[in-house]
């Protein structure tokens, strides 16, 4: 009778334990593979300082920038064709290509445009775009590994055009991605674009992360909180803190601030780990994660999605 019941309650255990563990569908998971050398940058092209020299990434902390009608007009040449270059990936992402050969694919694509890759040796990243693919959260350089099918991948996108960055990214699903992943990626570019909505002048930036909290609860997502949107201009990153988890810290949008929104949303838990290459961050549950991401300008009466394209 004692045999019995203990197989009842390890079984009964099981049933519960199986109905509480996230559901984290079918994918391949991700492991860092080879990294090809640096591409060149022609020297017609205007670099950033940190091309010349090692630098720290930039600070986040302090008073945002309050934009002028020419710093604007600068934003939005940038932007535009950071969107415009995210959007033509659409055209290469495919089963069989390699992260390397996307990377290979934006640097001319930027390059073409006299703009400069703005990650290219930014805090000495060794590739001119981030590309996450499944359970790499955020920052995973490109490499020799081909897609599968199945993938989901983040592409992330940020020029340096005339003295200014614009900065985006997309997650493209590749080939036939199971329910759970297409499920993951359009809650995530739907919690960016009500973020969105969120913003204009007086209004709190901690709305931003108090809503991002209270989406993953009616979806039954997670928030990755490592990482955060940020202020652009002529800097890659700057304040405001963009934070995308539930928070009470001070500040509010005004007029003419420019800023990222760019949640990252997982189907598991929120922790992660950097690689050995002090950047590939991996989901410590082999989870895979979606990130969308914009620059948006703040306006008079509301935003302006810097960043967007006809189809986004």
């Amino acid at each position: 009778m004692r045999n019995k019941v203990l197989q009842y309650s390890v079984r009964h255990f099981m049933q519960r334990f199986s109905k509480n563990k996230p559901n984290f569908g079918t994918c391949n998971t991700v492991e860092i593979g080879n990294v090809s050398e640096e591409r060149e940058v022609p020297e017609h092209i205007v670099k950033p300082d940190y091309y010349y020299k090692p630098m720290p990434p930039g600070f986040t902390l302090g008073e945002p920038e309050i934009k002028n009608q020419q710093q604007i007009e600068c934003m939005r040449n940038s932007c535009k064709l950071a969107a415009q270059v995210l959007k033509s990936c659409t055209d290469i992402i495919k089963v069989g290509v390699t992260t390397d050969e996307i990377d290979e694919f934006v640097h001319n694509s930027i390059i073409a445009a006299n703009a400069y890759p703005s990650p290219l040796r930014y805090a000495s990243f060794p590739k001119s775009t981030c590309t996450s693919v499944n359970n790499v959260a955020c920052h995973g350089i490109p490499d020799d590994r081909p897609l599968h099918d199945g993938d989901i991948i983040n592409v992330d996108i940020t020029v340096f055009l005339n003295g200014y960055h614009g900065d985006c990214s997309k997650t493209f699903m590749v080939g036939d991605v199971d329910e759970r992943g297409r499920y993951l990626v359009e809650k995530t570019e739907e919690c960016l674009h009500e973020c969105i909505q969120l913003c204009r002048p007086q209004v709190e930036f901690k709305a931003i992360g108090n809503f991002i909290a209270k989406f993953c609860k009616q979806t039954g997502l997670n928030t990755i909180p490592a990482f955060i949107g940020h202020g652009i201009g002529s800097y890659f990153h700057g304040p405001p803190e963009i934070l995308h988890f539930k928070n009470n810290v001070p500040g509010t949008m005004q007029s003419g601030m420019t800023f990222t929104i760019e949640p990252i949303l997982t189907l598991g838990g929120p922790d992660i780990e950097i690689q050995e290459d002090g950047w590939t961050a991996m989901s410590v549950d082999g989870a895979r994660s979606a990130q969308f991401e914009h620059t948006i300008l703040v306006t008079d009466d509301g935003c302006e999605i810097l960043t967007k394209t006809d189809e986004n």
